[in-house]
């Protein structure tokens, strides 16, 4: 720190409180029950601190910016003063030399980075929802999208070429190359999802560190405001740095909940073709490991910047797109086994998960957990959901990624259809059909609580009356944990 009243603040604010944390761009002061963020006085490139116009002008726009995810943290910009003593003082009578933004104080424990076991199924699902929603209402930026990740492709080889006298040149030259060559491919694509509606002004710094869970829910803070050209970005990107992450962490069983969630809520808002976007993940995963790769070269922690470049070398060969369907009867834990399953197959994260379950709901435009009536499946409200499940499962195949449909496929006809799709789609299918006695499957549908099915016992026993065909694809049994039967289903497999 070379600058005197940045020292001098520091030394002020520290004196007040109880910890600092320092980032490459901001002191962060943590009292009792409330935090101080100072910006550093800096020229980083990408982030200009240099003036005290231009340090107000970033915290105006954080307190804004990030009060939309999180309203309950964000408080005002403060000013520093010079009162006529000389000492400092906040808010005082004296002119301005300095401003902080005041949040509220939050347990640093319920931050996700700390503990990333903390994204359990549940936890994963409201993810994938809340960031969904939290794009659809973010406003749209049509110059964004595509031109901001062209720009960190090229920020990436730059910041990442200077350190080749640490890492070699040999993995970060192929790492550049292709990552350029496969924008170069998806740039079409890129292009065409900024005229749909895809560029918005996102958080983008949408990793664990930066997501709070408190009463049980995530909460988005810390997004980016300094840089449009880091915030203005295409939602799949914005939601590429946390499933990065999680999948980073060993966690890629939580990264594709997150995507699975997240494209059923974020399909209910935007256009069709949010599904189409996938093609493009394994750029967006890689750019964001490389991101991760310079942030940790100049933290000095050499071996984990290693790590992150043979990460996003490996997003740019992905394993190659796989469907499976996995049917049975309500209550033989169809959902858990596809959600088991799902990270095994196919690209980073693993194969989307489609259920009919949150398919009809999101037709019929009610939350999954809400119950739907009766009277709603009375219509063609089931032929729809199957029709709307193939036709979401075509189009991520398409665009090379694995996907396993979740539904009851007792009708002989839809079995075919999957096994149709797979054959014209030219990719490996797998047909799954999860059994077990009667009376577990009861207990089961009798004991399930906030699931988007609305199975109930008497919707089995018709099940049973109209199960009259012999399915021929392979038959597993659930008698037993529905976790270590699709864990053996995948050894087998």
């Amino acid at each position: 720190m070379t600058d005197p009243l940045e020292a001098e603040i520091c030394a002020w604010m520290e004196s007040r409180t109880e910890r600092v944390i320092d980032t490459a761009c901001a002191h962060v002061f943590l009292g009792a029950d409330a935090a101080w963020k100072m910006k550093r006085h800096v020229d980083l490139g990408y982030a200009d601190f240099s003036t005290a116009e231009r340090r107000h002008w970033a915290l105006g726009r954080e307190l804004e910016f990030n009060r939309t995810a999180a309203p309950d943290i964000y408080r005002a910009v403060r000013r520093v003063t010079r009162e006529a003593d000389g000492r400092l003082a906040m808010d005082g009578q004296g002119p301005t030399v300095e401003f902080l933004l005041e949040m509220r104080r939050f347990d640093d424990g319920a931050v996700l980075a700390a503990d990333p076991a903390l994204v359990d199924g549940v936890m994963a699902d409201a993810l994938g929802r809340t960031i969904a929603g939290f794009h659809a209402l973010a406003p749209l930026r049509p110059e964004g999208g595509w031109t901001a990740l062209e720009f960190t492709v090229g920020s990436n080889a730059e910041l990442l070429r200077d350190l080749t006298y640490r890492f070699g040149s040999d993995r970060i030259e192929l790492m550049i190359a292709l990552t350029q060559a496969e924008f170069d491919r998806q740039k079409p694509l890129l292009k065409r999802r900024t005229t749909q509606g895809f560029a918005r002004r996102c958080h983008g710094d949408l990793h664990l560190a930066n997501i709070l869970v408190e009463d049980g829910k995530p909460i988005l803070f810390d997004c980016i405001e300094f840089n449009d050209l880091l915030s203005d970005l295409d939602v799949l990107y914005d939601l590429a740095f946390l499933l990065m992450d999680l999948d980073f962490r060993g966690r890629r069983d939580a990264a594709v909940r997150v995507l699975s969630a997240y494209l059923d809520e974020a399909s209910r808002v935007f256009p069709d073709e949010i599904w189409e976007g996938l093609a493009a993940l394994p750029l967006m995963l890689s750019v964001r490991a490389g991101v991760r790769a310079h942030v940790a070269a100049h933290s000095k922690d050499d071996a984990l910047a290693k790590a992150y470049i043979e990460a996003a070398i490996a997003h740019l060969s992905p394993a190659p797109p796989r469907l499976a369907a996995v049917g049975g009867l309500s209550g033989s834990g169809k959902s858990t086994f596809a959600r088991r399953i799902a990270p095994a197959l196919g690209a980073a994260p693993g194969a989307v998960v489609i259920r009919t379950d949150e398919v009809r709901k999101r037709l019929m435009n009610v939350p999954p957990s809400e119950r739907l009536p009766d009277s709603a499946y009375a219509g063609d409200l089931y032929p729809r959901a199957y029709d709307a499940l193939i036709e979401n499962a075509r189009t991520l195949l398409k665009a090379g990624h694995g996907v396993v449909l979740d539904a009851t496929f007792i009708d002989p006809a839809l079995r075919a259809r999957a096994e149709q799709l797979a054959r014209d789609c030219g990719v490996p299918f797998d047909g799954v059909w999860l059994e077990g006695p009667l009376a577990l499957l009861e207990a089961r549908v009798a004991g399930r609580t906030n699931d988007a099915s609305d199975a109930t016992v008497a919707t089995l026993q018709d099940q049973l009356a109209r199960h009259t065909s012999q399915v021929r694809w392979r038959h597993v049994d659930v008698s037993g944990d529905v976790d270590a039967a699709a864990e053996a289903w995948l050894h087998g497999a």
